[in-house]
């Protein structure tokens, strides 16, 4: 079955299912016995055990697009097979975007994600090294519809330049990032040159929610019951947001683009005021110097949003700019508005005009990515 789709549809944030042999197969040799591996719960079924169980990631709950929210649980003991074969399966992959309408999705991890809080930098760098070549093998079935993304751990401002120069060189179109650097944070002078590669290299910057330690559900910083984190995973995001733009580096650098990848746009117009008048009244406790535009109009400018079913950020359009809102459909995760997606946009944009739809729904992840 193939959903009616009215207009191209982008997802500019879906995700893979990471394989049992991703990570092992294309890993460096003197990190194989840390590798990420498949390994059963009996509990929570088939994870990822990462780093001999330093931490884990259960596969059922990631890929419960679709599913009932009564299985949207971790204790049904699923096991891989019974996941999407199109979490890693790129012939399956491309009927899963005929079922939903979409023509082509940005690819982030999955397993990846929770990677990049791993407190050992080198182990992050061979985790991710493999991941990058599995994910190039992955796109290359359909590089016009599977759009890679690269992921670097940042370790130094110039590992992460060597880095860039390796994920161009793979033919992947974007990086994710850390939520933390390796070293200093993103908004330190240090960081000049990598953000100059960015630029150079025609890689966009990606920052995913869950990548940042304290946005995590389960961290101390989550205050109440559990669900409570699901709230609070933008902030790690809107926390990098304003430290590149009070920490001037889009001053410094005029043409660096970043996504903010799920964690909705709703929020935005908000935000922007809120940044205004703190820069208006509190100006005095920055450290990098004047701005020469407003908080407000530098992140219209230089922020990408990506999101799924955000009706708000829909209704709020004409507070943000539509140039730089991208929407999603999250395959497969469990937040995922797949394989409902047209429905869904058939409500939630209708009241738009043709050519603000086209920019949201295709355009503007066509032309950050380079999608013919």
């Amino acid at each position: 079955m193939t959903a009616t789709a009215t207009r191209p549809c982008i997802s500019a944030d879906s995700h893979i299912t990471e394989p049992p042999n991703s990570y092992l197969d294309h890993i460096d040799a003197a990190y194989r016995d840390r590798a990420p591996r498949l390994q059963y719960d009996e509990t929570l079924g088939d994870c990822m055990i990462i780093d001999n169980g330093q931490s884990l990631v259960p596969m059922w709950l990631v890929a419960a697009a679709g599913r009932p929210t009564e299985e949207v649980r971790l204790d049904l003991g699923k096991h891989f097979d019974d996941l999407h074969r199109g979490g890693w399966d790129p012939e399956a992959r491309l009927h899963d975007q005929d079922v939903d309408g979409v023509t082509a999705e940005v690819i982030y991890p999955s397993v990846g994600m929770v990677l990049c809080n791993h407190p050992d930098r080198d182990y992050q760098h061979a985790c991710f090294d493999a991941y990058n070549e599995w994910i190039t093998e992955f796109c290359s079935h359909a590089p016009d519809r599977l759009i890679g993304l690269g992921q670097t751990a940042v370790r130094t401002p110039d590992d992460g330049i060597r880095d860039l120069e390796a994920i161009k060189a793979k033919g992947l179109r974007g990086v994710m990032l850390p939520g933390f650097p390796g070293q200093g944070d993103y908004d330190d002078p240090m960081y000049d040159e990598f953000w100059d590669a960015v630029v150079a290299l025609d890689l966009p910057a990606s920052f995913h929610i869950l990548t940042s330690k304290g946005d995590t559900p389960g961290s101390d910083s989550v205050r109440g019951p559990k669900l409570n984190s699901f709230i609070s995973i933008i902030r790690g995001n809107q926390d990098i947001i304003g430290t590149l733009i009070f920490g001037a580096v889009f001053e410094r650098h005029p043409d660096l683009r970043v996504v903010c990848v799920e964690a909705d746009a709703g929020w935005a117009p908000h935000w922007m005021y809120r940044a205004d008048h703190a820069y208006d009244r509190h100006r005095n406790w920055l450290t990098a110097g004047e701005l020469t535009t407003s908080p407000s109009a530098t992140f219209m400018e230089h922020i990408y949003l990506t999101f799924q079913d955000d009706w708000v950020a829909f209704k709020t359009v004409d507070l943000m700019n539509e140039q730089r809102l991208m929407w999603a459909n999250d395959f497969p995760h469990s937040d995922a508005t797949w394989p409902d997606s047209q429905a869904l946009l058939a409500e939630h944009a209708a009241h738009l005009s043709p050519e603000t739809q086209s920019r949201i729904l295709h355009d503007n992840a066509a032309a950050l990515y380079g999608v013919a």
